[in-house]
This record gives C-alpha cells, structure tokens and sequence, in this order.
C-alpha cells in the first residue's frame, strides 16, 4: 500500500510535527510504502497562478518541477494522510494552496462528464485528516458547524473519489498536559494502523 502523508504546521518541534512522525513511524510499521511531504519545509508554491485558472489543459500542466511532482505522485497512492491545525476554520495557506494547484482539473478529477457531475480521478480510495484544534467540540459545533469537516469529507476529497474520509480532532491543544499528547499521539498511530486494514 502506498499512502502520502501531509504535515502543514511552520513550527519545527510543534505538536502536529509530533503527530506527522509518529503517522510516518506507524505506517512503514505496518508495511506501507510512505511518501513524506512536510510542505513548510519544502517551500512548496502555493500561489495559484493565473494560468493555472484558465482552460482544463492548462490548469492540469505545469513547468514548476515540485509540483508537477506533487501531482504525478497521485495517481500512485493507495490513500492519503494530512496533517494540520484548525487556523479560522481553514487549513493553513501552504495546504489550502496544495488543495488548490495540485487537485486540479485533469490531474485529481473531470469536467464535463456524460452525467454532468464531476468525476475523482484518484484510485486513493482512504484518507485520513488528523487535526489540532484549540476550540473546544461543543463550541466548534454550535458557533462554526465544524467547518474543517466540511472542507475534507464535503467539498474536497469526494470531489476528487476518496470515499472513505476519516477524520480525528485533537483538542484542546494549547496547555494541554504530557499525558494527554502521548495519549492522542496514541490515537494517531492507531488510526493510521486502521487506514492499512481491508475495508
């Protein structure tokens, strides 16, 4: 199985840099072959330019060699992992910027289908979305109506055919004690245990 794991945090020594590891650590465990991408790091370009926003030929082609690379990986994988704090109830910019430039149209999914719907062009059947989050769930829900789970498992993933999107929230992480990180870093490993095993 062949799974891509995602980390959008800038801070090295961050609490989603310890989720993403110990994520990484877990799958080639469990046999995966893992593809690692901490997108701070990498610099990845996250502008969408303005070819990019013209025809369908154009947004699926690019000469920017990283994210051509970030797009040719798709096709490969298995399932997904992404990694990331709750920031306005958005993904960081460097994710929301890689949603936008590498999913795009002729890469990740089609327009203009016999059923005029668009179709996912992924085989990666799995994702799983670990986040962070400093609000606490009965407040996410009343105030905001969870809005990072209508990004991933609405707008985004089953746009592009992942149709198993799992999703776990680890809150309230700013003065949270030793005891509850290792706790939900336990989480991490045993849901990323979980995305390895037959449906």
């Amino acid at each position: 199985m062949r799974v891509a794991v995602y980390l959008a945090h800038p801070r090295p020594g961050s609490f989603n840099h310890a989720v993403f590891d110990a994520v990484v650590e877990e799958l080639r465990e469990g046999g995966a072959e893992v593809v690692v991408h901490d997108l701070y790091a990498e610099g990845f370009p996250a502008l969408l330019s303005a070819d990019e926003t013209g025809t369908v030929e154009s947004a699926g082609h690019s000469h920017d060699a990283q994210l051509a690379l970030h797009r040719d990986e798709l096709s490969t994988l298995d399932a997904m992992v992404f990694v990331h704090p709750n920031w306005w109830g958005m993904p960081p910019a460097v994710l929301t910027g890689w949603v936008q430039r590498v999913l795009a149209p002729g890469v990740a999914y089609k327009l203009e289908t016999a059923e005029g719907e668009p179709a996912g062009l992924l085989k990666a059947g799995r994702a799983l979305v670990l986040n962070t989050s400093d609000t606490p769930a009965d407040r996410e829900e009343s105030e905001f109506g969870d809005p990072l789970q209508s990004v991933w498992a609405a707008c985004v993933l089953p746009y592009v055919g992942v149709s198993d999107v799992r999703r776990v929230v680890f809150r309230t992480v700013t003065g949270s004690l030793p005891e509850e990180r290792a706790t939900w870093l336990a989480d991490a490993r045993a849901q990323a245990a979980a995305l390895l095993r037959p449906a």
